[in-house]
């Protein structure tokens, strides 16, 4: 850990403790005010703000361990925003029934439970903004270069140049590349001799995974020698063996490697998730409907709806709806466009000036507001909220074998490719990270990506 991280979470612990016993303090004195008692309900407890503060300040205390525990003061730079405020919600939620349960035989405290509703909302509102401007305050001082892991990156494929853009291109991940080796030869040794001699480099990046086992122990004994930090990106086969199941059969351990978490219970999360998230998303949505449809029915000939044949999980066909957004007969004209197509690297097909498109589609498409219909596929179990992209049966017949691990779970509205670039990224980036999604699933990443959509939409980035 960096001193500076160090520094901050030094700074967080007594800055939360003084908040936490602020929350509580502006609890009671918004049950004890004129306003409260006049207009809503009078007090009929007695307890005096000594006494409330006698318990106040170590209640506080217990909180603070609780936080600790639950790593908020942890200022690791690549942790998100909503990772964080989740963490605060329920830190802050375990701390409230810490105190239900020390006052359950006393009414004391209890006899208002207003004080425990309005210090537990008070608490989480404090918290957040104090870490909010504490993170602001860090991620200023790394595009200062105060703070920053400086690194040794080791790679030159595709996994090391994304990495290596993604440091350069956003400065508050905290990470400046201060060497970049295409392998781990003599001149890598030299070089990160030189730099930590000269104190200028903290941990060493293994961007390639492809790296053999030799080189990979050779950087991990460099990092020792050192006293460097050391990182790798996992492939995809070690993604897989975060998701396994052991069993013993007659003293022998059988080793089994899931899919995916979805299978069982996880599964049935996912789809009362989808069931609640299409329905309320329909009847929201409803008025925008409506005119979506006057809008294709002024703008050009033809059907509402596009429906089309498309494949979804373990390979079974299904009919997808969305709002049309082409000029009717645009399938006939694909293979008269198939040579102007953007996309060489896979199996789809992309055109960004598609003579097809109508005026209205290219504002449904731009918006993706032209796959608002989906959420009627979701209703019905064809499709999920989040997931892989909904293929056509002509690209499937083109994927290579690893390509159809995409066919495990049933595609998505939204996804993990979706919010990480769109139609920017190549085929196979695709791929790697739908797989990655498939295989480190939770209903936690899907509410992220969830958040993360409309931004991206509302942002116009990368859209097709």
């Amino acid at each position: 850990m960096k001193k500076t991280e160090i520094i901050f979470s030094s700074i967080l612990l007594p800055i939360d403790y003084l908040l936490l016993v602020l929350a509580g303090a502006t609890a009671y004195g918004l049950r004890f005010s004129k306003i409260y008692t006049e207009n809503v309900r009078e007090v009929v407890f007695s307890l005096s703000r000594a006494e409330y503060l006698h318990w106040v300040y170590p209640i506080a205390g217990l909180w603070i361990f609780i936080f600790a525990l639950a790593g908020l003061f942890s200022m690791r730079p690549t942790r998100k925003i909503f990772d964080l405020l989740n963490k605060i919600f329920f830190a802050c939620s375990t701390g409230t029934l810490a105190v239900i349960l020390i006052f359950f035989f006393s009414r004391e405290l209890f006899s208002s439970r207003f004080i425990v509703l309005a210090a537990w909302t008070l608490s989480i509102i404090y918290i957040s903004l104090a870490h909010l401007i504490v993170r602001g305050i860090q991620h200023l001082l790394y595009r200062q270069e105060i703070g920053v892991h400086r690194v040794v990156l080791v790679g030159t494929d595709n996994t090391s140049e994304m990495l290596a853009a993604e440091f350069y291109r956003n400065p508050r991940l905290g990470y400046k590349i201060v060497y970049r080796s295409k392998s781990t030869n003599g001149e890598l040794v030299k070089k990160v001799e030189e730099l930590a001699a000269e104190d200028r480099v903290d941990e060493i990046i293994q961007a390639d995974p492809n790296l053999t086992r030799e080189e990979v122990i050779g950087l991990i004994n460099m990092a020792n020698q050192y006293h460097l930090d050391f990182k790798y990106a996992a492939d995809l086969l070690g993604a897989r063996r975060t998701n396994i199941e052991i069993k013993t059969i007659n003293g022998i351990p059988l080793v089994e490697i899931k899919k995916t978490p979805l299978d069982g219970w996880g599964r049935v999360v996912k789809r009362i998730f989808d069931i609640f998230g299409s329905f309320l998303a329909l009847i929201i949505l409803s008025p925008v409907f409506l005119i979506i449809i006057a809008a294709i029915k002024l703008d050009s000939i033809g059907p509402i709806f596009y429906q089309a044949e498309r494949v979804g999980a373990k390979g079974k066909k299904f009919t997808l709806y969305k709002f049309r957004s082409m000029i009717v007969g645009a399938e006939k004209m694909k293979e008269k466009l198939a040579g102007e197509n953007e996309r060489t690297d896979g199996p789809l097909f992309k055109m960004k000036d598609d003579p097809r498109i109508t005026k209205v589609g290219k504002f449904l498409r731009r918006t993706s507001i032209d796959e608002l219909p989906n959420f009627w596929n979701v209703l019905i179990g064809k499709m999920s909220l989040v997931g892989p992209r909904p293929h056509e049966p002509n690209e499937v017949a083109r994927y290579q074998e690893h390509h159809k691990k995409l066919l495990n779970i049933k595609p998505g509205i939204t996804g993990m490719a979706q919010v990480s670039g769109r139609s920017t990224l190549d085929f196979e980036t695709e791929v790697k990270l739908d797989t990655l999604y498939i295989e480190t699933w939770s209903l936690k990443q899907d509410i992220i990506i969830m958040i993360k959509t409309p931004i991206v939409v509302l942002r116009g980035k990368d859209a097709a």
